[in-house]
């Protein structure tokens, strides 16, 4: 009962959370968004594409770790830092796109690309230490197969490493453009 009850709760906080996101972030965005895109600018149909798809990996990656409780202590809040700090250097970046934002976006994205290298091996680490708890006898090769698909996604927070790449593709072409 107590269970169900706090089920409930998180559930109607999540979509309270999603409406207020969505009623005053994503809508005065995807309006932004959609106007900057209907501009005709065709040289800056990449650098488009790579901001939507690095604007996709961050709200969504970010909901995902939300909604998966990945808040729990402080090594599961630096993807969620690291996602905010990106999304606010992002931007910046787009509405002034000088050599100082670059740079502080740039070195986000790394902090991001290395938040992303530590999740790998966090995850591993668990999924090896569950691994060898319930067969104290495994070694080589099995081990690391099974831990590569044990309880924890070891290989999920690459995706932290994905966007910090989108993000600093997308700083290279503004580069070249100025």
């Amino acid at each position: 009962m107590v269970s169900a009850n706090l089920t409930s709760v998180k559930a109607k906080t999540t979509i309270s959370l999603f409406r207020i996101l969505l009623n005053n972030f994503f809508k005065p965005m995807y309006r932004c968004t959609f106007v900057w895109l209907m501009t005709a600018s065709p040289h800056r149909s990449v650098l488009k594409i790579l901001l939507i798809a690095l604007l996709f990996m961050l709200i969504g990656t970010g909901l995902e770790l939300y909604l998966l409780d990945h808040y729990e202590d402080a090594w599961q809040l630096i993807p969620l830092i690291c996602i905010g700090a990106a999304l606010a250097g992002m931007v910046w970046v787009m509405s002034k796109p000088s050599g100082l934002s670059l740079r502080i976006f740039k070195g986000i994205l790394g902090l991001s690309a290395l938040s992303g290298l530590v999740g790998v091996y966090l995850h591993m680490k668990a999924n090896y230490e569950f691994e060898l708890e319930i067969k104290p006898g495994a070694q080589g090769w099995d081990l690391f197969t099974e831990s590569l698909s044990g309880a924890l996604p070891a290989l999920a927070p690459g995706s932290m490493i994905a966007l910090a790449l989108i993000g600093y593709t997308y700083t290279l072409l503004i580069k070249q453009q100025t």
